[in-house]
C-alpha cells in the first residue's frame, strides 16, 4: 500500500472520528442555545403583553367608564386585551400560543387547563418564584412553555372580582355570577403561558448544525488536499526519485546520476547518506573490475 494511501486512510478515519466528537457536542450545544433563543422571544412577548395590560388598565378603561354602565365591554378588560393583540400578532410568531391561564377565570376562555393548574400553583405556592418553563408531552408531540405569575396588584381589579355584590351589573349579564370572584389582593390567580412546539427551537439548532457540520467538512476536504499536496512534494516525490536511483545503482548502473536535495531535513540527510552509499558502490564495483 502506497504511502499516499496510508495516509489519506489515516485522514480519513481521523475525520469521521472528529466529525462524530465534534457533531455530538455541538449538536446539545446548538439545541440548549436554539431553546434558550425561543424562551428570550417568549419573554419578549410576555413583555409586551403586559405593556398592553397597563395600556388598557390607565388609559382604556377610565375611557370606557361612560359606556361600561349601559353595557359590558371586554376591551376595558387588561387581560381581554392582551390575549387579542397577542392573538392579532399570530400572524408574526405563528409558532408562539399565549395565554393567561386563569384558576377561576371572569371569561371562560381564560380557565386554565390541567397542567397550567399545575404551573398556577407552582406559583401560588411559591410566591418567591417568577418564572418557571418546561417540556410537556401533547398529541402534536413536545411542547416548550414559559409562564409567570398573574398577581393581583392594583386595588382597581377587586371593583369587579372580589364579589357578586361589588361587580357592574353589565359585566354581572355577560358573564354570570358564577365565576371571577372571590379574588383578594396580591393573590396569584393565574399565570401567563406561552407555548411552543419543540420542533421550533429543534429545526433551529438543526439548520445551525448542518451549516457547521458542512463547514468542517469543507475545512477538513481542504486541509486534506493541501495535505497530500505537502507530501507529494516533499516527501513522496523526492523519496520515488531516489528508490529509483538506488533501483538503478543496485542494478549496476554506474551512469545513474547523484540525487540532489538543498534541505536540511531528513530528506535530505537521506539523499546524503545515497549519495555515500552511491559512491563506496560505484568505487568497490570498479575495483572489482579492474
Amino acid at each position: 500500500m502506497k504511502l499516499l494511501v496510508k495516509f489519506n486512510l489515516l485522514f480519513l478515519a481521523v475525520m469521521v472520528l472528529g466529525l462524530v466528537v465534534s457533531g455530538s457536542i455541538s449538536r446539545v450545544l446548538l439545541q440548549d442555545n436554539a431553546q434558550e433563543e425561543v424562551l428570550d422571544n417568549a419573554r419578549l412577548l410576555m413583555e409586551k403583553a403586559l405593556a398592553v395590560r397597563n395600556y388598557t388598565s390607565t388609559q382604556i378603561t377610565k375611557l370606557l367608564a361612560t359606556q361600561m354602565k349601559y353595557e359590558f365591554l371586554p376591551q376595558s378588560v387588561p387581560s381581554y386585551s392582551a390575549v387579542e393583540v397577542m392573538g392579532a400578532q399570530n400572524s408574526a410568531y405563528s409558532e408562539f400560543a399565549y395565554k393567561e391561564a386563569t384558576l377561576n377565570p371572569t371569561n371562560p376562555r381564560d380557565r386554565a387547563a390541567g397542567w397550567e393548574v399545575d404551573v398556577v400553583n407552582q406559583f401560588r405556592n411559591n410566591a418567591d418564584l417568577k418564572e418557571a418553563s418546561g417540556v410537556r408531552d401533547t398529541a402534536t408531540g413536545p411542547s416548550l412553555w414559559i409562564a409567570r405569575p398573574l398577581r393581583i396588584k392594583d386595588p382597581a381589579c377587586l371593583a369587579c372580582h372580589s364579589s357578586v355584590d361589588a361587580a357592574p351589573r353589565t359585566m354581572i349579564d355577560r358573564y354570570g355570577t358564577a365565576n371571577g370572584f372571590g379574588w383578594n389582593l396580591n393573590e396569584v390567580v393565574g399565570a401567563q403561558v406561552i407555548s411552543v412546539p419543540m420542533s421550533v427551537p429543534l429545526a433551529r439548532a438543526g439548520r445551525s448544525l448542518r451549516i457547521f457540520m458542512l463547514s468542517q467538512i469543507a475545512v477538513f476536504v481542504a486541509v486534506g488536499v493541501v495535505l497530500n499536496l505537502m507530501i507529494w512534494f516533499v516527501i513522496v516525490r523526492p523519496v520515488t526519485r531516489l528508490s529509483s536511483l538506488a533501483d538503478r545503482v543496485s542494478q549496476g548502473d554506474l551512469e545513474a546520476p547523484e540525487f540532489s536535495s538543498g534541505s536540511r531535513d531528513e530528506i535530505g540527510v537521506l539523499a546524503s547518506s545515497f549519495s555515500r552509499m552511491r559512491a563506496s558502490v560505484v568505487q568497490a564495483m570498479r575495483m572489482l573490475d579492474s
